[in-house]
């Protein structure tokens, strides 16, 4: 497609993306919007057929948009803020954290507070596909090496479960405590929050009022807002961490779950180079389904990184192809020089 009929599918397919996104957002407002943007996408797609009428009115959506439909109906949308990103959404901003507009509606109730605050958690999805990739990446290479260095196929097997196992721990080890780390923050953070709001109310009250007003509320009515708000004893430091700190207290992540998920993706890919041995090939065959294995897997994996990137899926799997190849390669090299001068 070129011209025209590019630019109508590419309105077509925003707004299908966009009906898929509001059957999946349970927000009512933020439904209404992407509606809006689903029916403004149409118009515009027929602006193209009118300045164009040879395009046909026939529309299937690429198997791309397709798969992101898929992941909507498991996952809520500002889950997978990156992969809509990529698909050129707009609207997404309602999903910011930091990028959040400056002014926006004062809240009136506690649960309307924070709402940009919130994590996105595409960044989870995409961090399973990565953990997956190093894995694969890692394992294969120090299975490959190892061969090269003419070590037999029941060495080889004890080799990649003992890399599966180690690189696996070290992955979950690491992430519990960064994960740790940071909530121990959060918690030191909103423990402070706690402290000032029972010793120093009022002043607590002044600092959200003036937070605010800098948004574009009148002074007393931020005052008024911030002293109805910290009223009630079970809200308020949610409020104040949210307003203040910017952290939610219901969202700090689980060292444990982050560890456990961690470990699971990063074994997930550490197996695949190992199951032609598990499986008893011959040595050599073993090497090289190992190897095919990993090529194709590594294939598979750029595919669905390019659900993050928008580029094209085929010049994404090639490129985790190559360079995953190149790393098993180099490996293999090093094995092949060690196992010589051992020799």
């Amino acid at each position: 497609m070129t011209g025209h009929a590019d630019s109508w599918y590419h309105e077509k397919e925003s707004a299908w993306l966009y009906g898929v996104v509001a059957a999946a957002e349970p927000d009512a407002a933020r439904r209404a919007l992407f509606l809006k943007l689903a029916a403004a996408a149409e118009e515009q797609a027929a602006c193209w057929r009118r300045a164009d009428p040879s395009i046909s009115s026939e529309f299937t959506p690429a198997l791309r948009a397709r798969v992101v439909a898929r992941l909507l109906r498991r996952f809520q949308p500002r889950h997978l803020r990156p992969v809509l990103a990529a698909m050129k959404l707009r609207g997404l901003s309602v999903y910011s954290g930091p990028r959040a507009p400056a002014v926006h509606d004062i809240p009136t109730s506690a649960s309307e507070v924070g709402g940009r605050h919130s994590s996105v958690g595409g960044n989870s999805l995409r961090a399973a596909v990565f953990g997956a990739s190093d894995g694969l990446v890692s394992n294969a290479a120090l299975v490959m090496g190892v061969a090269a260095a003419g070590v037999a196929s029941g060495s080889l097997l004890i080799t990649g479960l003992a890399g599966l196992l180690a690189g696996a721990l070290s992955m979950a080890a690491g992430e519990y405590v960064s994960v740790r780390s940071q909530r121990e923050f959060y918690e030191y953070q909103i423990a402070l929050e706690r402290e000032e709001l029972a010793e120093y109310p009022e002043a607590e009250i002044e600092e959200l009022a003036l937070i605010y007003n800098a948004r574009g509320l009148e002074m007393e009515e931020a005052r008024r807002v911030s002293r109805t708000l910290l009223a009630n004893p079970e809200h308020a430091l949610e409020v104040l961490a949210r307003e203040e700190l910017g952290l939610n207290p219901s969202d700090l992540g689980s060292p444990w779950t982050a560890a456990l998920s961690s470990f699971g993706a990063f074994a997930v890919g550490a197996v695949l180079p190992v199951l032609p041995f598990l499986l008893g090939l011959p040595r050599d065959t073993a090497i090289y389904a190992a190897a095919g294995v990993t090529l194709l897997s590594l294939f598979a994996l750029g595919v669905a990184l390019s659900l993050f990137t928008g580029h094209s899926a085929l010049r994404g799997g090639l490129r985790l192809m190559c360079i995953g190849g190149g790393a098993g390669l180099a490996a293999w090299a090093v094995g092949w020089l060690l196992g010589a001068s051992v020799n």
